[in-house]
């Protein structure tokens, strides 16, 4: 008997060829990647182990199997199968199967963009997926007693789109970390029968501002409005038990440096110990994972010191010591950090990539939030971001990523920026300083050297909430500026494509020739498509391409030299 079917949609559970970025190819839309180059590039899913079931899973599933088994749920009662093998595991007897999600309706920040950007409503790969993942759970539970619950972190777009739930025959999408009471969640979907001191049925949602709202519906389930507890405690979060996605390892939670676009910094701040967080490397290590990946929402703000996000860094470097001393560990890499720490602190980065052992043949790629060029937009949308610097005393907020991008670089960091379209109190000129900044680091060596600045930028629209429930957001009409800093994003991710592809992409020496070809044709395939609907907005292209590289101070490459 299994009681309880984990599963995520396969989005989460391919590799891509293990190649920066194409982990976001899943946002594409389905009718422009056509479906054979779409499968190639994200590559075939490991196979099942003989009993059926994944041998790695993305760590969210991870996760809520080791709070099932924390919480005394029989091991043989939990099943995580491999998708090929859902089969073997929904029977008459199986009460839940449960899904995790990232983007189920395609309405995640880069997936939404691509619907702008083309003026449209194209159905990006990752709802395709989750649409088919849906009717193959649909159809295997019909006539069974099975519940079908929904979590995650793409949660949200289901309280967007409540009708949404019914239409895909989920009995309950539950929003919030529920690491703590994952065994009542499973216990009382199952049998309907909820218990309204713990729960709500309902969802809580945010405005512009993240004022939070709530909204009753019977096919959702969230904590209990009032109760003092919100979420789990640090010695509430069960280390993993099985091997991860990518040897994902989580470090902290929650972020605090508090920028007003993100939700995440609603989350209470928590960091696990260096020996806590080894523990899920080793896990991870039994499947072969060599490489790992240390889950957080914002590395240099780990143990952070003080109100001015000064880093750790003896936490930091205990952390990165402690975890590259694993027997058998090769690498390590944090998924996300600021860029101020890098431009105000290049010693801490020199000292981590010596621990990390970072070079030419091993690259730490980051993701990193730079969001804007414009100083107006940084000091009003994510302040905290630029500590312990600040704009002006210390230079501008294009100076300060030049600095910390070229720290990063000079010890192998290589940072993938997203970038933001459509924020609050918004000007062309704010967006002429985002596509300035691009160039001139597109245009830019490191430091000292002759190397030059190894970076993506992913251009994003910030797409208001009441646009998107109304599904009005496909007419949003881009204006010259702002397609400008898609078309400057593209245009450098052609040129660092066309660089990189061949260096970067993994395999045999066929599926290494067919991504690295696939790769590079399609980076300027992307650029070119961009390039026609720029020019179809009336965007002078040779203006984009040369905006700022003229002006004195991005031909000042040691500008920020004396203030650092």
């Amino acid at each position: 008997m299994t009681k309880y079917v984990l599963v995520s949609d396969s989005t989460l559970v391919a590799h891509y060829r293990h190649f920066p970025l194409l982990t976001f190819l899943p946002c594409a839309p389905s009718e422009l990647v056509p479906k054979s180059v779409y499968y190639f590039l994200k590559g075939p899913q490991d196979a099942p182990m003989p009993n059926g079931e994944a041998a790695t899973a993305p760590y969210s599933i991870r996760k809520l199997e080791a709070a099932l088994l924390k919480a005394g749920v029989r091991r043989e009662d939990i099943a995580v199968p491999h998708e090929s093998r859902l089969a073997d595991f929904i029977k008459d007897d199986t009460e839940v199967i449960a899904v995790s999600t990232m983007d189920p309706l395609g309405t995640g920040p880069l997936t939404m963009s691509y619907n702008v950007l083309f003026g449209t409503t194209h159905t990006p790969w990752v709802r395709v997926e989750w649409e088919r993942l849906m009717r193959k759970i649909n159809a295997l539970r019909a006539g069974k007693k099975a519940k079908l619950i929904v979590g995650g972190p793409g949660v949200w777009e289901f309280t967007i789109e409540p009708e949404a739930v019914q239409r895909y025959g989920i009995d309950y999408a539950v929003q919030g970390e529920c690491d703590d009471i994952a065994a009542q969640v499973f216990e009382q979907t199952a049998t309907g029968n909820i218990d309204s001191s713990l729960f709500s049925n309902g969802f809580i949602s945010y405005d512009m501002q993240f004022h939070k709202s709530y909204n009753e519906h019977n096919r959702f389930l969230s904590r209990k409005l009032g109760l003092a507890k919100g979420a789990p405690t640090l010695e509430e979060l069960p280390p993993i038990v099985r091997p991860a996605m990518m040897g994902l390892a989580e470090t902290m939670r929650g972020c605090g440096i508090g920028c007003d676009f993100c939700e995440v910094t609603l989350r209470p701040m928590r960091y696990y110990s260096p020996e806590r967080i080894g523990e899920e490397v080793k896990v991870n290590m039994q499947s072969g994972a060599t490489n790992a990946w240390l889950q957080t929402d914002e590395i240099f703000a780990y143990k952070h010191l003080n109100a001015k996000f000064e880093p750790n860094q003896e936490a930091l470097i205990e952390l990165f010591s402690y975890i590259m001393s694993i027997p058998g560990l090769k690498s390590t890499n944090p998924t996300h950090g600021r860029i101020s720490i890098p431009a105000a602190y290049p010693e801490l980065i020199g000292k981590i990539s010596s621990i990390v052992k970072a070079s030419p043949s091993n690259w730490i790629g980051v993701q990193v939030g730079v969001e804007t060029g414009s100083d107006k937009l940084a000091q009003k949308h994510m302040p905290n971001k630029t500590l312990p610097l600040k704009i002006g005393a210390d230079g501008t907020w294009q100076e300060i990523v030049w600095k910390g991008t070229s720290n990063m670089n000079k010890y192998y960091w290589r940072p993938a920026f997203t970038v933001q379209v459509g924020q609050m109190v918004e000007t062309p000129e704010d967006n002429w300083d985002t596509v300035a900044l691009i160039n001139w680091m597109s245009n830019s060596t490191i430091e000292g050297t002759s190397r030059p600045f190894e970076f993506t930028a992913t251009p994003m629209q910030n797409v208001p909430l009441g646009l998107i429930k109304s599904r009005a957001f496909s007419a949003i009409n881009l204006d010259e500026a702002q397609m400008a800093v898609y078309y400057a994003s593209y245009r450098h991710l052609a040129k660092m494509a066309m660089r990189d592809a061949r260096r970067d992409s993994k395999g045999n020496m066929l599926v290494k020739n067919g991504t690295a070809g696939l790769i590079y044709v399609g980076g300027w395939s992307m650029m070119k498509l961009v390039e026609g609907i720029a020019k179809k907005h009336k965007v002078d292209i040779e203006k984009v391409k040369r905006w700022g590289l003229d002006r004195e101070k991005n031909k000042q490459t040691a500008v920020m030299a004396s203030r650092v």
